[in-house]
């Protein structure tokens, strides 16, 4: 009865701090602050040595959540966008990973990090979804979360900066999240069912991230073909956002905080190495295609599609254009992210990493 009065009260003050620090982190307009929140807070309280853990089923209900929301920016609008413009997605997109994907090796290569964190850390754009891949790959899932989330951060405060200075947009002008807005109850139940049938079918098929990835299928055919659209209420996405950053934070050590501090200096370095890659691709995009600079920063800039949508939705830019190019990264980022990561774990002397069911 103590044992189980303890363990209740450990995680009344992780979910009190998890929502005080994603507060703070919301009130200053820094993306992902649903998702860092909660990991700040775990990683805080497993480096003091309490012993939590996120039951398996709800991390896979979270991630099914999470590729239902990258599903429901896969739509008709985006695709006729990419069809518009597809050698110049493709040119801009074979560079960006090809450059990410060099950088990654690199950092691999040189030790900068462990296996194939650097990797997966260097990939451009959906970053939550490369943290759980990363982890369903077998590599350090809390030392991706370090470099992906820091990259981030960092494309966010160069693109807030940038849209404020040329146009008078997107810094203070943050999107506040609709807690409790007014949905459909039928729609979202229709799309937890849809989640559910495809993050089971993913888990099944025993795919890398199986509930993400599935979800997002299942998702974005019936959203592309309009036979339905996924809607989640904006209270059940923070959740989810809370379990996946509690699962990652909680499995954090002393350890793992050193090795993180130790590279810190290197991977600011690579991320800005990164970021300046991608706005010269963006010049490029300006100075050939007539596309104005922030519409294509935004587009080509290595962070997060949700931290991108919040700083285009807040700008007047092309925001079809922008979130058409981000997809479609991400859809090539899936492609070869694992592939990747198997061959610098081979290059490195070991074996592939192999595909553990999540």
């Amino acid at each position: 009865m103590v044992r189980y009065q303890g363990m209740i009260w450990r995680w009344a003050v992780l979910i009190a701090l998890s929502a005080v620090i994603a507060g703070m982190l919301e009130v200053v307009g820094l993306p992902a602050g649903l998702l860092l929140g909660p990991m700040v807070a775990a990683v805080v309280l497993a480096v003091r040595g309490w012993s939590l853990s996120v039951p398996t089923s709800a991390f896979r209900g979270a991630q099914a959540a999470v590729g239902t929301l990258i599903a429901g920016s896969i739509t008709t609008g985006i695709v006729a966008t990419v069809a518009d413009h597809w050698p110049v997605f493709l040119m801009v997109n074979f560079v960006t990973l090809a450059a990410s994907s060099v950088l990654g090796y690199l950092l691999s290569r040189w030790q900068v990090l462990p296996g194939t964190v650097a990797v997966w850390g260097s990939t451009p754009g959906a970053a939550s979804a490369m943290v759980l891949m990363a982890q369903a790959y077998g590599a350090d899932s809390r030392l991706v979360a370090v470099m992906t989330y820091t990259r981030v951060v960092s494309v966010a405060v160069v693109a807030s900066v940038l849209a404020a200075v040329m146009v008078g947009g997107g810094s203070g002008h943050h999107v506040a999240a609709t807690w409790f807005a007014s949905v459909d109850p039928l729609v979202v139940l229709r799309t937890i069912a849809i989640a559910g049938v495809g993050a089971s079918v993913g888990v099944v098929l025993k795919l890398p991230a199986g509930a993400l990835l599935g979800s997002l299928v299942a998702g974005a055919a019936l959203n592309v073909t309009g036979v339905a659209q996924p809607v989640l209420p904006q209270w059940l996405l923070a959740i989810s956002y809370a379990v996946v950053g509690w699962r990652i934070g909680l499995s954090f050590t002393r350890d793992t905080l050193r090795v993180a501090g130790k590279a810190m200096p290197r991977i600011l370095l690579s991320v800005a190495l990164l970021i300046a890659f991608c706005g010269g691709i963006a010049a490029a995009l300006t100075r050939w295609w007539g596309i104005d600079p922030v519409t294509a920063y935004l587009a080509t800039s290595p962070g997060g599609m949700d931290s991108v949508a919040i700083i285009a939705a807040s700008s007047p830019v092309d925001v079809p254009f922008v979130m058409a190019l981000q997809v479609l990264r991400f859809l090539g980022v899936l492609l070869i992210g694992p592939p990747l990561a198997k061959f610098v774990a081979t290059r490195q002397g070991g074996v592939p990493p192999p595909v553990i069911p999540t």
